[in-house]
């Protein structure tokens, strides 16, 4: 029973996707005399944890009741009152959770609490789900550097458009929509000045029936090549734009992109393009916790040969396009040696329509 009401607390959390950046997404169902008596989850950055949400809805007196949470209830004041005091105060009996906070201000201290005040506190229960819900918090929280996915769509033979440049569409109707959900839930959405100059890509995120998040769009451009009329500079209002470049850009364009509400962040140069380290680094301090990276070629090549990828998603289409001149997901210099090449673990497939996509985590 455990299991089971934990997959629900799990399930509840994922709602919070998208929504609760940098903010981990938690669940919680509140259970006596096995009957789910509240249930909630952690809505939006700054409101109510999952426990209070739970509790603020209970059908039944919850004294000596069993609470299922995926993430450890906090015991420090943040934005909120820490929610083992209302788990004490509401006379919780039982609390089981799922993984414990890596957030060093808690990080085992709320379990400590629970019990010290009587509480029966098992963990662990699905705890490889809870974690992998939350790759993004427990990589931000613990190295304030963003997560950062890489994310390319391929023919069957490798490739991501023709030689003439065009790739709509490769991957059919629900690969695409999975992206537009993927833009939703992370924070923000990179590519290469390459990409802006070839596709001109709005990379909002659009999502039939559902009002979806737009991440934060960061093009990096060691030269400050972009037009002035692409639609990530005329569309500012809709979602912010970032560009990442170097003092080898052109400070007059500079001071115009910035009043079309561009913001800029001048960096170090690393072997003649934008030091993707230095980059992750700044972001991070902004608060993005998170990077969906759709870049051509040359920039994933460099974001794994820099060491910034944590997780790969790759979709595959039943298509086979050819052409030496063809477009490849990585290009770059790539690695010397087979025994050189970016490896890749536990590793899980999907179907959308027709497509496959392949995702693992960098070793």
């Amino acid at each position: 029973m455990d299991i089971q009401y934990m997959k629900r607390a799990l399930s509840l959390a994922e709602k919070g996707e998208g929504f609760v950046n940098p903010n981990p997404m938690v669940g919680c169902v509140i259970v006596k005399k096995g009957k789910i008596i509240g249930e909630g989850y952690h809505r939006f950055f700054g409101g109510n944890h999952a426990e209070i949400e739970a509790l603020k809805v209970v059908s039944d007196d919850p004294k000596d009741s069993t609470m299922y949470v995926t993430l450890e209830p906090c015991s420090h004041y943040g934005k909120t009152p820490p929610c083992v005091n209302a788990i004490i105060e509401n006379g919780i009996k039982r609390v089981v959770v799922a993984t414990l906070d890596p957030n060093p201000l808690v990080a085992g201290n709320g379990v400590k609490k629970l019990r010290e005040n009587g509480i029966e506190v098992i963990t662990g229960v699905l705890m490889d789900e809870a974690q992998r819900l939350n790759e993004v918090f427990i990589k931000y929280i613990t190295t304030k550097l963003p997560f950062c996915l890489m994310k390319s769509a391929m023919s069957l033979d490798g490739k991501i458009a023709t030689k003439f440049a065009d790739s709509k569409w490769i991957t059919s109707i629900p690969s695409r929509e999975y992206v537009h959900r993927l833009r939703h839930r992370y924070a923000g959405i990179m590519v290469g000045i390459g990409t802006v100059l070839v596709d001109n890509p709005l990379l909002t995120t659009r999502i039939p029936d559902f009002e979806g998040k737009n991440p934060i769009r960061i093009i990096v451009d060691s030269r400050c090549r972009i037009p002035l009329d692409a639609n990530v500079v005329k569309t500012t209002s809709k979602a912010r734009t970032l560009l990442a470049t170097t003092n080898q850009a052109d400070s007059q364009k500079i001071k115009v992109l910035k009043e079309k509400d561009v913001e800029v962040l001048v960096l170090p140069l690393k072997n003649d393009r934008v030091d993707l380290n230095a980059l992750m680094e700044k972001l991070g301090e902004m608060g993005i916790d998170s990077i969906l990276l759709e870049g051509g070629g040359t920039l994933n090549y460099s974001a794994l040969d820099t060491g910034i990828v944590d997780k790969v998603s790759f979709f595959i289409a039943p298509k086979i396009i050819g052409g030496n001149l063809s477009k490849t997901p990585v290009e770059g210099a790539g690695v010397p040696l087979v025994k050189s090449a970016f490896s890749l673990n536990d590793m899980r497939t999907h179907r959308f329509g027709q497509d496959i996509m392949i995702e693992g985590y960098i070793r």
